[in-house]
């Protein structure tokens, strides 16, 4: 993953968050470690100082990995779609990327790191994608607030449970899945046509 010069390892803040993400996406944002980062670095431990601000550093860095590449994710699937298309398309890219990167979306959920004002301009940008797909249902800004917690909440559970192998009994999770977002958008209709009530 870093490169060698003349038998050293050649290091820079971007080479360490990339390895760090690795580590938390296999092994789980938790088990993340200096000491872990820089074996699999094949670096001593120390050297990351130069890099990252020690382990809180290098948490940060995943989790604004994980922010912006979900926000990212959302983003390209929503372009151009409206209504339940587009519900479909956030909730489908969301759990895609839950999937694919478990680290990096525990770190994106981090709210311990909300007074970082890099973290809460990429967390609004994310956010802004999930308003613009709830606007047609509800637009009214303050009362979107109520909308885009409803429909997070509904995704973060279901991949949580899928994640953590909740999910026992032999149907397809796909098929609950796809019906879990119909069943938003059937509540989304409802709530509109009772004026927002």
């Amino acid at each position: 993953m870093a490169e060698r010069i003349k038998g050293r390892v050649t290091l820079d803040a971007g080479r360490v968050v990339d390895a760090a993400v690795a580590v938390a996406d296999a092994d789980g944002f938790d088990a993340v470690s200096l000491s872990g980062v820089a074996a699999a670095l094949g670096v001593r431990t120390p050297s990351l100082y130069h890099h990252v601000d020690g382990l809180g550093g290098l948490r940060r860095g995943i989790a604004l990995r994980g922010i912006e590449g979900l926000g990212t994710a959302l983003r390209d699937a929503t372009i151009g779609r409206s209504g339940a298309d587009a519900l479909t398309a956030f909730a489908d890219a969301y759990r895609d990327y839950a999937a694919r990167h478990p680290g990096s979306y525990a770190a994106a959920q981090r709210t311990d790191l909300v007074d970082d004002g890099e973290l809460h301009a990429a967390v609004d940008r994310g956010l802004q994608v999930l308003r613009a797909v709830v606007r047609p249902w509800e637009e009214d800004e303050e009362r979107q607030v109520h909308l885009v917690r409803t429909v997070r909440s509904a995704l973060h559970g279901f991949v949580m449970l899928e994640a953590g192998h909740g999910f026992g009994m032999p149907a397809s999770r796909d098929e609950s899945f796809a019906l879990l977002v119909r069943l938003q958008v059937a509540a989304l209709d409802a709530y509109a046509a009772a004026g927002g009530a």
